[in-house]
């Protein structure tokens, strides 16, 4: 199935899940260059993801460490669901499942380079600037309009917020330690396309 609107300058081809590595830091890496896009009534907002963590099996990091509860049981879906939190009670954060059915890991949505609906996200957040719109996880669901009610989703089956194919290719991809974590802080589990204007975190990780 191809998803196309009137005014897109290109075609998205949704990703199956066989597209998704059963294994959460490839699927991080794997995500870099794919795209996002949530279809709500007003219209159509979509970006590339430029930056993205991984939050494995076993990770003390991880909100699937603790086992299965009310709230991360999007995290034990099987790969390519969403699961949506409230981070510190303040912005609402998009991970991706990423592993078999009933085993808790995500890989955390941090970044999109804007495609589609940029002036929905420029209202939305309340800013211009092109590379402000989507540059960290909390600015990346408030411009997508991702919030609770997104959380368990199937991305890759027929819901308005879904994953897609890369629209060109993927710039080199780097590597870095994770952001704003205690637990765990040393791991290589980040993943970002070089060069990016869009990429959150401080420059010197960015490198």
């Amino acid at each position: 199935m191809t998803l196309t609107t009137p005014t897109s300058a290109f075609t998205v081809q949704p990703l199956s899940r066989a597209d998704l590595p059963v294994d959460t830091v490839a699927m991080a890496r794997a995500l870099i260059g794919k795209t996002l896009t949530h279809e709500r009534p007003e219209g159509r907002a979509s970006g590339r993801i430029v930056e993205t963590e991984a939050y494995p099996v076993g990770d003390p990091a991880a909100h699937a460490f603790i086992g299965l509860t009310n709230r991360n049981r999007s995290l034990f879906r099987e790969r390519g669901h969403a699961y949506v939190y409230l981070g510190y009670g303040v912005s609402w954060l998009a991970n991706v499942s990423s592993e078999s059915d009933g085993i808790g890991a995500g890989v955390l949505l941090r970044a999109l380079e804007p495609l589609e609906g940029i002036e929905l996200m420029r209202r939305r957040r309340g800013r211009e600037r092109l590379a402000d719109l989507a540059s960290g996880p909390g600015k990346l669901c408030m411009a997508l309009d991702i919030h609770r009610g997104q959380d368990g989703l199937d991305l890759c089956g027929d819901s308005a917020l879904w994953l897609g194919q890369a629209v060109r290719p993927v710039g080199e991809i780097g590597v870095s330690v994770r952001i704003g974590i205690t637990k765990a802080a040393d791991k290589p589990w980040r993943f970002f396309e070089r060069g990016s204007a869009f990429l959150s975190g401080p420059r010197k990780l960015n490198l």
